[in-house]
């Protein structure tokens, strides 16, 4: 499903250029799981977001599905976001104005896959079906997590990508977010890639790897 091939990534700072990923190799299989683990500041988010298509690299190439990710303009980029990925925030980034129920129906209508059965059964395992009318202000951080994984789903992406998902909820919110995000990513048939910092979380994929030096090293599988 995804194969990332010597990415490298750079920022320019006020002290110089920052080297940030150093020829990243990494491969996800189709209908799998892998838990990107590393330290803070060593480059997680920034790979989840060059697979997202929300920034390019300087160096590598990226393929998903067979198709390549780099050298495509930015509409191509756009399209792909709307419509060929599902991203899910630590800070949820749900939409205020919307209710509940609009929030978990936005991507998959942009994405033209719009399935109200699917959502229903999104909203009644997310354990949200007396909340769909309410707005997210309204709604506790485990609550709007579920929201936002929700929403990730409801297009029945190919991949989806979590950036540190459960990473401001108590732990034991966190294990009940993964359980719901494991096995709805399942039934949706996506392959999912989740950054975390979390090793106890992150035993829980099929597959761990490390992120050290710009470099991804495998972990144990």
């Amino acid at each position: 499903m995804l194969v990332v091939e010597n990415v490298g990534k750079s920022f320019t700072t006020a002290q110089g250029t920052l080297p940030v990923l150093r020829g990243v190799d990494l491969q996800v299989a189709t209908g799998t799981s892998l838990a990107l683990m590393g330290e803070s500041g060593s480059g997680k988010s920034t790979l989840l977001h060059l697979i997202a298509g929300l920034d390019r690299p300087d160096s590598g190439r990226i393929e998903v599905a067979g198709e390549p990710l780099t050298g495509r303009n930015e509409a191509d980029l756009a399209r792909w976001r709307r419509e060929g990925i599902g991203l899910v925030f630590q800070q949820y980034n749900l939409i205020s104005s919307l209710t509940v129920g609009a929030n978990l129906a936005f991507q998959a209508r942009l994405a033209g896959r719009n399935d109200p059965a699917w959502n229903t059964r999104l909203a009644d395992r997310l354990g949200l079906a007396t909340l769909l009318q309410r707005y997210p202000e309204q709604l506790s951080g485990g609550q709007q997590q579920r929201v936002a994984i929700g929403r990730a789903l409801a297009g029945r992406p190919s991949l989806v990508l979590a950036d540190e998902p459960t990473g401001s909820l108590d732990e034991a919110s966190s294990d009940t977010v993964l359980d719901l995000l494991l096995e709805l990513v399942a039934e949706a048939g996506s392959t999912l890639l989740m950054v975390t910092h979390s090793a106890r979380l992150a035993a829980r994929l099929n597959r761990r790897v490390h992120l050290q030096g710009g470099r991804v090293l495998p972990a144990e599988a």
